[in-house]
C-alpha cells in the first residue's frame, strides 16, 4: 500500500477510524499492530533497522514486530503491555488510531480508557487456548463501553497447522458467550497468524478454507457512519468566542464540538439550563462558514438573540431536550490505588459541565473474571467496575451512555490531588 500518494486535503478529509486491542497475555496484540504498520508500509526505515537490531540482541529468531508498540522498558523487559500505546498510520482508504490496551486485570482501568472512544474492537485469541476467563472479560468491557464492531481475531493459526476445525470451535464457543451481551452490532472472525502474517494484511495461502476478508480490509471497509447519534442534538458549550476587533466587533460565537445530532442555520434551539429559545444565525469552523455541522465536528455556533451563555452551557433543539437530574444511576470503573466509599466527596465532569458530587449509594460490584454481580460491599478498589448512585450538588443534563456515548459519560476527579479516580457510564 502506497501511503506516500495520499494527498495533504484528501488525508484531512479521510474518515477516521479509532479500534482498540484486547486479549489475554502473549495473544501477539503488540506483534499483530507491529505486523499491520509493517505489511501496509507504514513503518520509516529507521523504524525497521532499530527494530531488526533489538531483535538480533535479543536473540530472537524473527524479527519481533512487538517492539514497534512496546515503549515502555518494563515493557520490552517482560514481553507484556503495560500502559496504552497509540499508534496513528493510513492507508488510502482510511486514517487509523490504535489504542494497543493492556491484557493483565490489573490495568483493566488502562483498557476501559483506551477503549473509550474507540469504534472497533480487536480481540486477540489464541487458537491453541481458544476462549479464555480474560476473553469474556475483555468482550464484557467493550460490550459495557458500547463498542458496536468487534472482530475476534484468531491468532497463532500456525501453531495449530491452520486447522478449520479448530476456528469453527473458537467461533461457536465465542458466539455463545457473546449472545448474552447487547451492544455489539456486527462480530466478525477471522483466522490470522501475526507472525507470518496470514489475512493481516495480505490473504493467506495457508488457510484456502476462510472465504472473508484480511484484517486490514475489514478495517477499511466497515461501516460507522450510524454509530453516532444523529437525531438528539447536543452541543456543550466550550468557550465564548468574543474577537473585540473592529472587523469582528460584534461578532458572538458559542465554541464547542457537537456531541450528537445535527445542527443547520435556521434550527430553533434552547440553551440549558437557563431554558432561553433562540435560532442559528450561522455556523463556523476554523475554514469558514458551513451548512449543517454534526458529531463530532468543532465549530462555533452564532444565534440571532444575545443570551448570557457560558462554559457548561449545553445547547440542544426544542423538540429533542435532554434529561436533566441531581441522582444519577451509571456504571464505575474505579482508577485510583485509593478506594472509593460510600458518601465520599469529589468533583463530577460531565462534558465541559464540572459540579460537586458524592457516591451516594453501591448498589453492586462485577466480578469481571466470572462477570456476576457481588453485593453487599461498600468500597470500590482500583480497576474494580459496579454500578452505583451519585448525588450532585445541581442538576446536570445527560442521556444515558447506550444513546449518547459523550454526554453519558462523566469522570471523577478528586479535590485534593486532581487525579481522576473514576470513569462513569450513565445508566
Amino acid at each position: 500500500m502506497d501511503v506516500e500518494n495520499i494527498e495533504e486535503n484528501d488525508y484531512a478529509e479521510m474518515d477516521l477510524l479509532r479500534f482498540t486491542t484486547a486479549g489475554s497475555v502473549d495473544d501477539g496484540k503488540s506483534t499483530l499492530i507491529g505486523r499491520l504498520l509493517y505489511d501496509s508500509k507504514n513503518i520509516f526505515e529507521d523504524q525497521i533497522e532499530a527494530v531488526e537490531e533489538s531483535s538480533r540482541r535479543r536473540g530472537d529468531e524473527n524479527i519481533n514486530l512487538a517492539l514497534l508498540t512496546d515503549g515502555l522498558k518494563a515493557e520490552r523487559e517482560q514481553g507484556i503491555t503495560i500502559d496504552v500505546a497509540y499508534r496513528y498510520f493510513a492507508t488510502p482508504k482510511r486514517k487509523f488510531i490504535i489504542a494497543d490496551t493492556p491484557g493483565h486485570i490489573q490495568y483493566t482501568r488502562n483498557m476501559v480508557t483506551g477503549a473509550s472512544t474507540a469504534n472497533l474492537a480487536i480481540i486477540l485469541v489464541d487458537a491453541r487456548k481458544g476462549i479464555v476467563e480474560q476473553t469474556c472479560r475483555h468482550a464484557f468491557i467493550a460490550n459495557l463501553l458500547r463498542i458496536q464492531h468487534v472482530i475476534v481475531a484468531i491468532n497463532k493459526m500456525d501453531l495449530v497447522e491452520y486447522s478449520e476445525s479448530v476456528y469453527e470451535t473458537i467461533v461457536e464457543s465465542f458466539k455463545s458467550f457473546s449472545s448474552r451481551l447487547d451492544n455489539f452490532i456486527d462480530v466478525t472472525f477471522i483466522p490470522i497468524s501475526a507472525l507470518h502474517g496470514d489475512n493481516v494484511v495480505d490473504r493467506s495461502n495457508n488457510m484456502p478454507w476462510y472465504p472473508g476478508s484480511t484484517l486490514l480490509y475489514h478495517l477499511e471497509s466497515v461501516y460507522i457512519g450510524s454509530d453516532q447519534n444523529h437525531v438528539q442534538a447536543r452541543f456543550p458549550v466550550q468557550w465564548v468566542i468574543r474577537p473585540h476587533s473592529d472587523e469582528h466587533h460584534d461578532f458572538r460565537g458559542y465554541a464547542g464540538r457537537v456531541a450528537g445530532g445535527v445542527f443547520k442555520p435556521g434550527d430553533e434551539v434552547q440553551i440549558l439550563p437557563s431554558g432561553f429559545s433562540s435560532e442559528i444565525e450561522s455556523i463556523h469552523t476554523a475554514n469558514g462558514s458551513i451548512d449543517e455541522a454534526f458529531a463530532p465536528l468543532s465549530c462555533s455556533l452564532l444565534l440571532k438573540e444575545n443570551i448570557d451563555i457560558s462554559r457548561g452551557d449545553m445547547i440542544v433543539k426544542v423538540n429533542s431536550p435532554p434529561d436533566r437530574g441531581q441522582d444519577i444511576e451509571a456504571m464505575l470503573c474505579w482508577f485510583s490505588e485509593k478506594k472509593m466509599v460510600v458518601r465520599g466527596k469529589y468533583s463530577l465532569r460531565h462534558t465541559t459541565k464540572e459540579v460537586k458530587a458524592i457516591v451516594s449509594n453501591l448498589q453492586y460490584k462485577i466480578n469481571i473474571n466470572t462477570l456476576r454481580k457481588v453485593e453487599e460491599e461498600d468500597d470500590f478498589s482500583m480497576n474494580e467496575i459496579g454500578r452505583v448512585t451519585i448525588r450532585t450538588s445541581a442538576p446536570i443534563y445527560y442521556d444515558s451512555y447506550k444513546n449518547n456515548r459523550t454526554t453519558g459519560s462523566f469522570i471523577l476527579v478528586d479535590d485534593m490531588t486532581n487525579e481522576t479516580v473514576a470513569a462513569g457510564m450513565i445508566a
